[in-house]
């Protein structure tokens, strides 16, 4: 059998020294170019966690834990409209209860809906909206929660009363839920655009605020609220047929102003 042949002295030599060579760079740790790859390969993970947090913590802020409330608002007292005005002396307080899926509501908005910015743009009452979701229960679709929570979202950009006033011009049909391209229309109608559309949107898609319809729902109902439209004034629930009219909802604001 056939021997391996000793190898030459310099090649011996040179075998040696670079084994020695890879000895020591294995001492002296990993090289520039290791390193680099490296600190590169975790620049880029924390990049991406840097982003994944980001947008946990936007969607997280738009939800508030689930338990967010309109700023102003409360749950027994509702949604204050035009909230910067100083109503005067003696103006009564009047408490509108609705769905944005009710059809009566929708002819009482058609009917009085501007009476009643008028009264309380002008200080004659305070204007407390109370947005309910009977209707979405009932029927078990989904409209009065999502616009509900659509018009306070825009309520955050300071367009509450144009989204409230879109929603209802656009009413859609009872008992059926409401495509995301109408309530998305109902934004583009209150001139929702650019950032702040982006911020509805985000909003909208959180449902920050649907807990505080549910909420407000429940507080209608332990206040003996049975169905929408309901209007109160100073606490008194008064008869629709009676303040359907321009002049009969003056007529009643003024038998109420002390």
């Amino acid at each position: 059998m056939a021997k391996r042949p000793n190898a030459p002295k310099d090649v011996t030599t040179r075998a040696a020294k670079a084994s020695a060579a890879q000895k020591a760079a294995t001492k002296s740790g990993p090289s520039a170019v290791t390193i680099g790859g490296v600190i590169a390969i975790l620049t880029i993970i924390a990049v991406v966690a840097w982003v994944i947090i980001a947008n946990q913590k936007a969607t997280s802020d738009a939800r508030a834990g689930g338990t967010a409330i309109p700023a102003g608002a409360s749950v027994d007292s509702g949604y204050r409209a035009f909230a910067d005005v100083t109503p005067a002396a003696g103006a009564p307080v009047v408490d509108l209860f609705e769905d944005f899926q009710c059809p009566v509501c929708g002819q009482l908005e058609a009917a009085v809906g501007k009476t009643f910015e008028s009264l309380a743009q002008s200080g004659k009452i305070t204007l407390n909206y109370h947005v309910l979701n009977f209707l979405d229960e009932k029927f078990g679709v989904k409209y009065s929660v999502p616009v509900a929570n659509g018009a306070f979202c825009a309520a955050d950009q300071g367009k509450f009363q144009a989204f409230h006033d879109a929603a209802y011009a656009g009413q859609t049909e009872e008992a059926k839920s409401i495509p995301t391209e109408t309530l998305d229309n109902f934004a583009t109608m209150a001139s929702l655009t650019g950032e702040a559309l982006r911020t509805w949107q985000t909003c909208v898609k959180a449902e920050k605020y649907s807990y505080y319809v549910g909420k407000v729902t429940d507080a209608a109902v332990q206040a003996k609220v049975s169905g929408t439209p309901t209007v109160k004034i100073n606490g008194t629930e008064v008869s629709l047929k009676d303040v359907a009219t321009p002049d009969g909802l003056t007529k009643a604001v003024e038998a109420a102003t002390k």
